[in-house]
C-alpha cells in the first residue's frame, strides 16, 4: 500500500538521518524532494503547498536546529503533519441512535460499493456484535441487487429483497420497515452508481437520503484515482451530508494520492480502507498508523490486532501444547500455519506493518512471494497422511511423486522441505516463550509515543 511514496520518502529521510547538522539550505533541499514525492503520489496541489510549508516552518524553528538529532526531530515533525493531513485519530461509525441505524453508501460506478457493504456488515456483525441488514437501492445496473444477495449470504446478513421495477424510495421505505421488524441492530443501503456526477444521481440521492434519514452517510470511492478521488468526493459532500469516506482498492495504490488529500478537500474524514477482495478486507483508517508505514516504520499495533483477531486461538494453543510435551512440528502444523499467514493477506500484505522493514534490502523483499506458500500448501495436500507426520518418510521416489500430484517439480519439494525444516527450528524457540517475547516486544512499539524511534 502506497508503496512508491514510502520509498521516495525513505531516500529523502535516510539522506536527512545521515546528516549531522541541518542547514537552511539542506532542509529546503529535503523540502523539495518531499514536494516531488507528494506531487508523484497525485497528492493535491494545494494540500502538497500547504504541508510543505508547515514543515519546512517548523523545521527551520528551534525544535530542529537546537535538536542533538536534528534529522530524528524533523522526521518527528514530517510524522506529525502527516497525522495532522489525514485527520488526527480514527473517526468510527456513530452508532448510538435507535436502531435500526442507517448507513447509506453513495459513490460512482466501480468505486466498489457493493463489496463495501458487505465487509461493512461482516465487520459490524464480527467486532461489534450487531444484527446487520442489507438492502440494494440499486435498479440499474444488471445483476447488483442479486450480487448483494449473494454477499449477504456469505457474511451472515440479513437481506431485504428489491426488483429492477420497483423505485429506490419504495425500496427503502420498505427496508426500513423490514429492518425494524425484525429488530435489526443496522442498517446498510447500496445505492446505484454512475459513469459520472450527474443532476439525475444526485436528486435520486438526496431523496433518499431524505427518506432514510442515515447516522452515517459514507461515500466510497476507488483510492486509485488519487487526488480526482478527493474531487469527486467535494462535489458529493456539496450535493449531501457526508459524515465519512471509505477509501477502496488500497492494496492496489501504490501512491497514496488520495489518502493525503481527502480530508484536507472535503473536510470529511477518511473512515475505512478497502485492502482487498475478500469480505474481511475492510480495516477502520488509523492516520496515525498510516503515516508510520508511510515513513517505513511499520504498524506494529495493526499486525498485532490482525494476528491476534485472525490467528485460531485453539489451534494455537493445541500446537504450543503439542511441541511442549516434546511431539514434533509435523508438515500437517506448517500447512495450517501456512494458510493463517494467507487468511492475513500473505506476507506481502504483512511486510508493511512489521517494524523495520524499511531498512531490509528491496532484492531481500523480492524474494517473499506469497505464491510459494500456495505451492507448498499444495505440495502438502499431495502427501500422504502418514508422509505429513513422519517427513522423514519423504525419500526421492516419494518426492517424484508429491510433485507430480501437485503439477510441480522435485525441486519445488526440495524447496518446501528445508523451509519447514526451518519452521520447525524456529517452533522450538518459541515453545520455549520466544513467541510471547516477540509479541511483547512487538506491542512495546505501539504505546504512547513508544513507537517512534526518535522520540
Amino acid at each position: 500500500m502506497f508503496s512508491n511514496l514510502t520509498k521516495r520518502l525513505n531516500a529523502t529521510f535516510k539522506r536527512i538521518r545521515g546528516q549531522g547538522r541541518l542547514t537552511e539550505d539542506n532542509i529546503k533541499e529535503a523540502m523539495r524532494e518531499v514536494r516531488v514525492a507528494l506531487l508523484e503520489a497525485d497528492v493535491a496541489l494545494p494540500v502538497v503547498k500547504e504541508f510543505t510549508d508547515i514543515v519546512k516552518e517548523r523545521a527551520l524553528g528551534q525544535e530542529v536546529m537546537q535538536s542533538l538529532s536534528p534529522g530524528q526531530a524533523m522526521l518527528k515533525i514530517v510524522n506529525e503533519e502527516l497525522v495532522k493531513t489525514m485527520g488526527e485519530a480514527n473517526e468510527s461509525l456513530d452508532l448510538s441512535a435507535a436502531p435500526p441505524v442507517v448507513i447509506l453508501l453513495a459513490g460512482l460506478q466501480g468505486s466498489g460499493k457493493t463489496t463495501t457493504v458487505a465487509k461493512l456488515s461482516r465487520l459490524l456483525i464480527e467486532r461489534h456484535k450487531k444484527s446487520v441488514m442489507v438492502v440494494s437501492a440499486d435498479v440499474y445496473r444488471p445483476a447488483a441487487i442479486d450480487q448483494l444477495q449473494t454477499l449477504a449470504g456469505e457474511v451472515g446478513a440479513e437481506f431485504s429483497p428489491s426488483s429492477v421495477d420497483q423505485k429506490p424510495v419504495d425500496i427503502v421505505k420498505r427496508a426500513i420497515a423490514a429492518a425494524s421488524k425484525q429488530f435489526s441492530d443496522v442498517l446498510i443501503i447500496d445505492t446505484a452508481g454512475r459513469l459520472h456526477i450527474d443532476d439525475e444521481m444526485m436528486a435520486e440521492i438526496r431523496q433518499i437520503h431524505q427518506i432514510a434519514k442515515p447516522a452515517e452517510t459514507l461515500f466510497v470511492v476507488d483510492s486509485m484515482t488519487g487526488q480526482d478521488a478527493a474531487n469527486t468526493a467535494k462535489v458529493f459532500n456539496d450535493a449531501l451530508p457526508l459524515t465519512g469516506v471509505v477509501l477502496t482498492k488500497t492494496d492496489g495504490d501504490a501512491r497514496g494520492g488520495a489518502a493525503l488529500s481527502i480530508r484536507q478537500i472535503t473536510g470529511k474524514p477518511i473512515k475505512f480502507l478497502g485492502i482487498g477482495e475478500k469480505t474481511d478486507a475492510l480495516e477502520p483508517f488509523h492516520p496515525d498508523r498510516v503515516a508510520s508505514r508511510l515513513l517505513g516504520m511499520g504498524d506494529a499495533l495493526s499486525l498485532v490486532e490482525e494476528i491476534e483477531r485472525k490467528v485460531d486461538k485453539e489451534k494455537a494453543e493445541k500446537l504450543a501444547k503439542k511441541i511442549s510435551k516434546g511431539k514434533g512440528f509435523d508438515l500437517d502444523d506448517y500447512s495450517d500455519q501456512l494458510n493463517q499467514m494467507m487468511d492475513m493477506g500473505g506476507m506481502n500484505a504483512m511486510m508493511d506493518k512489521i517494524p523495520g522493514m524499511a531498512d531490509v534490502p528491496q532484492s531481500l523483499k523480492n524474494n517473499v512471494n506469497d505464491k510459494d506458500f500456495s505451492r507448498q500448501i499444495a505440495l502438502i495436500n499431495s502427501m500422504t497422511k502418514k508422509e505429513k507426520i513422519f517427513p522423514t518418510l519423504i525419500n526421492g521416489s516419494r518426492r517424484k511423486r508429491i510433485a507430480a500430484g501437485a503439477g510441480l517439480q522435485v525441486q519445488d519439494v526440495n524447496k518446501l522441505m528445508k523451509q519447514y525444516k526451518q519452521a520447525q527450528k524456529m517452533m522450538k524457540k518459541m515453545s520455549k516463550g520466544g513467541m510471547a517475547k516477540m509479541m511483547r516486544g512487538l506491542k512495546g512499539r505501539t504505546g504512547q509515543g513508544q513507537g517512534f524511534p526518535f522520540q
